[in-house]
């Protein structure tokens, strides 16, 4: 973050010090919500969670080398004390924002926000310094503290923006105003909680609407929803995807025989041959928005297709390959699931099986509950499970309770009568059945909702080997 007084502070978010000898002392360091993260100079944000109260480790974390706490009490050690820290610490990140000028890209959507912002990070680290948000940290407390830090040689700012509810994201782009804004898509992710997949639209569409008239809308040609939100924004509109009317588009879209997705990089200034190191023809969707948002900051069309066909994943269990010494590929993708997301990479394990099946190799699809579908939660997991079917995936074990059930029973009602499909209760009969049955060649996909932590299953499988394991 840049250098704070922590009587600039206090004045920026509202807050009286409290055992503050001397206001002038500066934050230098990043702030942080965990106590174990401190540095010198660092503001120590203490919140009040349902399990742990930071304000309960203030005095540690001055003992570490922060300059002070934001608080919503006077903790007995140097502090800002506010009424609200989340408030406290959205006010912060847009002042620090204001003051540097960098330019700032948001983005949202309703898969592979996460996979985008780590392949435009590092496009955009290639031409400049850049800050991006690490993992998903996409909510009002995880953003500003992306946002805080930046410093004054940061050049761009990537904030990966998500939504459970109608003004969230105004909220967020409000905190960090974006002068580029990318939407990836509207799918089912949430449907529970918004209703509808229209109601999705309202707010990731909030996104543009908050964009400047010199600003940048980036928006997903092959999405109707999508494309429709360019009636809600007054920046200029820039359309990437494969239709023929896309400012950036992608044409003879491909995988590889691994199962790498290889296409024609089309730009206004010039086109170039793109191959992904990442797995999975969804990434194209992915690589395409990275491409509008760098070609929009200035890189020339040969500088983006190198660097897109020289990055990988920066964000743990995200399509995350690992081949073990004995031949068995294990695809950890469970860091969260929806019915786009788990589709995506069925297929994407279907594309790396092919090469496989001439040397006996099987593809596994190890499969729980995606989570917040509300009223089409069955007919979602029955989808996938018929899905499974039709990919031809070796065996698929679904893991869980009820809906694993339906994804077992949509795998049945296809076609999956002997012993392709088996439902077992947790991550552990999991583990067990694969360690007895797995063999090389084999390729493993791992895949649910956050809340099931099956990444537990693939990193077993990854633990139960010797020697050492090749990322891909």
């Amino acid at each position: 973050m840049i250098a704070l007084s922590l009587a600039e502070i206090a004045g920026i978010v509202g807050g009286q010090p409290h055992d503050v000898p001397d206001p002038s002392v500066t934050v230098t360091g990043p702030v942080v919500i965990d106590s174990r993260e401190v540095r010198q100079g660092s503001l120590f944000a203490a919140f009040a969670g349902e399990r742990v109260d930071g304000h309960d480790y203030a005095q540690r974390a001055v003992e570490a080398g922060a300059a002070a706490v934001l608080a919503a009490r006077p903790v007995g050690v140097p502090a800002i004390v506010v009424d609200d820290v989340v408030t406290a610490l959205g006010a912060l990140a847009r002042a620090v924002v204001e003051r540097l000028g960098t330019a700032v890209v948001a983005l949202t959507g309703s898969a592979g926000k996460t996979s985008t912002k780590d392949l435009i990070a590092q496009l955009l680290e290639r031409k400049a310094p850049t800050v991006w948000t690490p993992g998903s940290l996409n909510n009002e407390i995880g953003l500003p503290l992306t946002a805080l830090r930046a410093t004054a040689e940061t050049r761009h700012l990537v904030l990966e923006m998500g939504a459970r509810g109608i003004g969230h994201i105004q909220y967020l782009a409000a905190l960090t105003p974006p002068r580029i804004g990318l939407v990836l898509n509207v799918g089912s992710a949430h449907i529970g909680e918004f209703g509808s997949r229209e109601a999705i639209a309202q707010a990731k569409g909030e996104l543009v609407e908050v964009l400047p008239e010199d600003g940048v809308a980036v928006l997903n040609a092959d999405d109707p929803l999508v494309r429709a939100m360019a009636s809600r924004t007054k920046a200029r509109v820039i359309l990437f995807g494969e239709a023929p009317e896309a400012d950036v588009r992608g044409e003879n879209v491909r995988l590889t025989d691994d199962g790498r997705p290889a296409f024609a990089l089309h730009t206004p200034t010039g086109c170039s041959d793109v191959t992904l190191r990442l797995y999975g023809e969804h990434h194209v969707s992915n690589a395409l928005a990275a491409a509008a948002v760098a070609h929009e900051l200035g890189m020339s069309v040969t500088e983006i297709a190198d660097a897109l066909s020289g990055a990988g994943t920066l964000s743990r269990w995200r399509m995350e390959v690992t081949e073990r010494p004995d031949g068995v590929t294990v695809v950890n993708d469970a860091y969260n699931a929806n019915p786009e997301s788990m589709k995506a990479a069925l297929r994407a394990l279907a594309a790396m099986g092919k090469a496989r099946r001439a040397g006996g190799g099987r593809t596994w699809a190890v499969l729980g509950q995606m989570a917040e579908l509300g009223d089409a939660s069955l007919a979602e997991h029955d989808a996938v499970g018929r899905l499974a079917v039709r990919l031809n995936v070796s065996k698929l074990v679904a893991v869980g309770g009820t809906e694993a059930s339906w994804l077992q029973l949509g795998a049945y009602n296809e076609g999956s009568w002997g012993e392709e499909s088996v439902h077992v209760s947790d991550a552990q009969a999991a583990v067990d059945l694969l360690r007895s049955e797995l063999r090389p060649g084999d390729v493993v996909l791992v895949k649910a909702s956050r809340s099931v932590g099956l990444e537990k299953v693939a990193m077993a499988l990854l633990e139960s080997t010797e020697g050492e394991v090749a990322v891909r």
